[in-house]
């Protein structure tokens, strides 16, 4: 069903993983797609993924005047946003004291800064329509940790945070603004783990429901917090782990 169409939907790090599955989600929903990241080639695959119309914003979330700039030019193609998934993210695996301070920011900056300059540079187009929502994809490392992931996990739960705050701030506009804590999918980011059978083990072990998630039910769920169904939901994370956080 087309429960999102007249809706212009943003997909941030919608070059592959659960940014495109998002994408093509939104766009099977009915939804006019803006796609960003900072592989063009990528992302003009997950554009013709979609079937939709969607067009392609090559952009870096962390650079202030590149997101200056993409706000500019959506608006220009667009006229207005209805919908906002800060996807985008990077994960640095290494004990702290091997962390340069360069490493540290370029993780921060990424995943949790990057979603302020979107949210800050969005927010008024989607402001007075009565209708937005804002989808942020924190992680299971808002909840828990694991050792060696101490930038990814600071930037995670900041995220959070931030999501729940802006939840707040928006609510009187009928903007929602939710987040998503995948934990482990099958995403090409994930097939080194995928493929070790020792590595694999470990992870499903870990996993009540004893498999991998998919990257079609996270684009599902997406599309339920879009809609208008969900309009009362917000301020709020949905755990997407197979139950790993609940043990």
């Amino acid at each position: 069903m087309k429960t999102l169409e007249g809706r212009v939907a943003l997909v941030t790090g919608a070059s592959r993983g659960l940014g495109r599955a998002m994408a093509v989600a939104l766009g099977e929903a009915g939804a006019r797609l803006a796609l960003v990241a900072r592989s063009l080639g990528q992302l003009k695959e997950t554009a013709a993924a979609t079937g939709a119309e969607a067009q392609v914003f090559p952009a870096d979330v962390s650079d202030e005047r590149a997101v200056g700039r993409l706000a500019q030019d959506v608006l220009a193609r667009f006229g207005k946003l209805h919908i906002l998934v800060n996807n985008a993210g990077i994960n640095l695996r290494k004990p702290i004291t091997e962390f340069t301070l360069e490493e540290w920011r370029c993780v921060l900056d990424t995943n949790l800064t990057g979603a302020f300059l979107m949210c800050r540079a969005f927010v008024p187009q989607m402001k007075g329509q009565g209708y937005g929502r804002i989808i942020n994809v924190t992680s299971t490392m808002s909840h828990v940790a694991l050792p060696c992931r101490t930038a990814y996990a600071a930037s995670k739960a900041g995220l959070l945070g931030f999501t729940r705050a802006l939840a707040l701030e928006l609510a009187p506009e009928g903007i929602t603004v939710n987040g998503i804590s995948p934990g482990v999918f099958a995403t090409e980011l994930n097939t080194v783990w995928m493929e070790n059978p020792e590595i694999r083990q470990q992870f499903l072990a870990k996993i009540p429901l004893g498999r991998w998630g998919k990257v079609q039910e996270i684009g599902k769920l997406a599309v339920y917090l879009c809609s208008e169904e969900a309009g009362y939901i917000t301020g709020t994370d949905i755990l997407m782990d197979g139950g790993w956080c609940a043990q």
